[in-house]
């Protein structure tokens, strides 16, 4: 027999993920963002030079995805992709100027929100729930989850 439904932590992890993107989205909006275009823009200004595999595993997408995503920040000229200096069948990644600006401006928002979400712990409570939610990666990610 499966689980009650008051019993299950899946429901309740994905009720506030879905809460924490729908904001961030709101906020993005105004700059012209996805909270996907977003992440993607957030590990290129970090990461220069990425190549587009790395980039959907560091955003937690597939590489199907991260080609529509990419695409579409090359048409609005926030990105600029080519070859690499050494390997020519990778494309290099890079932030444009205009790309560095919206995701300053779009920075701004997504780090307001998580600030205003990281103010509602003390700092213990933040580590608590960091070394939880870490606990929860480890058992889903363990070869041996589905038995």
């Amino acid at each position: 027999m499966g689980m009650p439904m008051d019993e299950r932590l899946g429901g309740d992890i994905k009720r506030v993920e879905h809460e924490l993107m729908g904001v961030k989205q709101a906020v993005i909006r105004p700059v012209g963002l996805t909270v996907a275009q977003y992440a993607a823009l957030l590990v290129l200004s970090e990461r220069p030079g990425i190549s587009a595999a790395e980039l959907a595993r560091r955003c937690r997408v597939t590489p199907q995805t991260m080609t529509t995503i990419l695409r579409n920040l090359e048409s609005a000229a926030l990105i600029e992709r080519a070859p690499h200096e050494l390997h020519r069948n990778v494309l290099e990644t890079r932030l444009t100027e205009a790309g560095r600006t919206a995701f300053e401006q779009a920075d701004k928002h997504a780090s307001a929100v998580e600030r205003r979400l990281a103010a509602e712990f003390t700092d213990t409570e933040r580590d608590t729930l960091r070394a939880l939610l870490a606990r929860c990666s480890a058992v889903l990610t363990a070869p041996d989850i589905s038995g």
